[in-house]
């Protein structure tokens, strides 16, 4: 039995450096590395709703939900930028996905989505939202991570629907 083990670790080493020696593609980079994270036991993801389509995010990187409260425009900013708010003594930038997804509805929603900043940042974002859902822990076997489109992690398969999975870090702001 040691032997069988030796042996099958040898053969794994020798396919390791075999891997190692092939150059890849920025797509299958991409999507190794897409479904290298998604290996993750702690994938969970907040949907929620937009112009009738359902749409999620990585819990980790959302700070909070809150109402949509009154957003001040600001001039001469792209049009997906809603304005700002006021969120406890903090201004946060407003984006609206509806304009930047190109959606036909581009009413505001009734929920923000607010995400945590990034290190060294000093602006705080939040997505205009129609309706927040739940919390759903991803199955590996429902997404699909090949999807080739700026800002989408992948295309979540559920019984009634799909949902758009969102890279927050990958989406233009």
């Amino acid at each position: 039995m040691g032997v069988t083990l030796q042996n099958h670790d040898e053969e794994r080493e020798q396919n390791r450096e075999q891997e190692h020696e092939q150059p890849q593609t920025q797509t299958q980079t991409q999507t190794q590395t897409q479904d290298q994270a998604f290996d993750s036991d702690d994938a969970h993801v907040l949907e929620f709703d937009l112009a009738g389509n359902r749409y999620c995010v990585e819990i980790g990187y959302i700070a909070e939900i809150v109402n949509a409260a009154e957003i001040t425009s600001i001039p001469n900013t792209p049009a997906h930028v809603e304005g700002v708010m006021d969120l406890r003594g903090e201004t946060t930038k407003i984006v609206n996905l509806k304009t930047m997804f190109d959606l036909e509805d581009r009413s505001h929603g009734n929920r923000i989505i607010v995400f945590k900043r990034k290190r060294g940042a000093d602006e705080r974002i939040g997505w205009l939202a129609d309706e927040v859902q739940q919390v759903h822990t991803l199955d590996p076997e429902t997404v699909d991570t090949g999807v080739d489109s700026t800002g989408i992690a992948g295309i979540v398969r559920r019984e009634d629907r799909f949902v758009v999975w969102i890279d927050p870090t990958d989406v233009w702001i």
